[in-house]
């Protein structure tokens, strides 16, 4: 059996090829697929024709509430493309080469108000929560780690944290909600009057409304800004600030959950996570008393790959999100 998950991200196209308990993963830049056939990159790893499944996370997954073929989703299961971050394009080649394939193919939805499983509460406050490739990442913390009560922060470009309850997705913040990321973050006053005097958009502003806008002139581009925070990380006392920030945000945001996780089990994945000169795990333990775990490399790509493995072998429910195949 050979399946492959697909994770959307900010700064890169993350692929798992997964072949009997095996992984294989790549990363390509956005920027970099535009003028590439993601099929043919593909084929460097894999026979095309080998393949019995491909999950594909694309954008904010809030176009459809089920996991479902690709020949089945309209608008590439999206409401709109506006108001989510920069767009390259990458994804949407991907998407559509995918389509235009004869790969057999899913697409996984985001975590928003459609969800069923979704707390009432959460739902009613919140019209969206997560991008589909956090619903990725909380699969491969509940496969590979066994866990059926657990809250998941994922740290990178954006934070999103997310709480599963019984196996079942319950809640969480969204990235413009809570905690910052490297580049994305919410909207505070400042950023409200700069968007009602038009000197930003909305979507600019939560698209710079992460750490980087403690140090603005660090940013190289949605793909080269960490590599450009790490490289200065010791020269310039801004960086230490931004990330000694991000933690203290992104701990307020998983207390905030902590309430509704009797188990204190904490799953931290994501680009920022890795990064030994940060310490984020480390610095996260000063301020919760939780039990941690760490989902290290690509977990959102490896979860699509994870949740293709079970629809083939007939699951359909997936962290309390309906799988219909038919």
């Amino acid at each position: 059996m050979i399946t492959v998950g697909i994770d959307h991200g900010t700064s890169g196209i993350k692929v798992c090829i997964r072949e009997n308990g095996k992984n294989t993963f790549f990363i390509l830049s956005r920027s970099e697929i535009k003028n590439r056939s993601f099929i043919q990159e593909l084929s460097k790893y894999v026979n095309p024709n080998n393949i019995d499944l491909i999950s594909v996370c694309y954008s904010m997954g809030d176009g459809i509430d089920r996991i479902l073929p690709i020949e089945k989703v309209k608008n590439r299961g999206i409401v709109s493309i506006e108001g989510v971050g920069e767009k390259i394009g990458g994804g949407t080649k991907v998407f559509d080469e995918i389509k235009e394939s004869d790969i057999p193919a899913v697409v996984i939805p985001g975590l928003h108000r459609g969800i069923k499983c979704l707390d009432r509460r959460f739902r009613a406050l919140y019209s969206h929560i997560a991008s589909p490739e956090k619903l990725c990442m909380a699969y491969s913390a509940y496969k590979l780690l066994q866990l059926r009560d657990f809250i998941l922060s994922d740290i990178s470009s954006n934070t999103v944290t997310l709480i599963v309850r019984d196996g079942k997705v319950f809640g969480g913040f969204d990235a413009c909600i809570g905690a910052v990321g490297l580049l994305h973050g919410p909207i505070d006053l400042e950023m409200i009057r700069e968007i009602d005097s038009k000197k930003i958009t909305a979507n600019e502003a939560f698209s710079t409304g992460g750490i980087i806008k403690i140090i603005k002139d660090r940013y190289r581009g949605v793909e080269n800004t960490l590599e450009e925070i790490l490289r200065c990380y010791k020269k310039d006392n801004r960086c230490v600030l931004a990330i000694e920030s991000l933690v203290l945000s992104v701990a307020m945001e998983i207390n905030a959950l902590m309430v509704l996780n009797p188990n204190r089990d904490v799953v931290l994945t994501g680009s920022l996570v890795n990064i030994r000169e940060f310490a984020i795990p480390e610095r996260l333990k000063e301020y919760i008393d939780g039990n941690f775990y760490l989902l290290k490399g690509e977990s959102g790509a490896l979860g699509g790959a994870l949740i293709a493995e079970d629809i083939l072998k007939g699951v359909r429910n997936i962290l309390g999100i309906e799988v219909d195949c038919r």
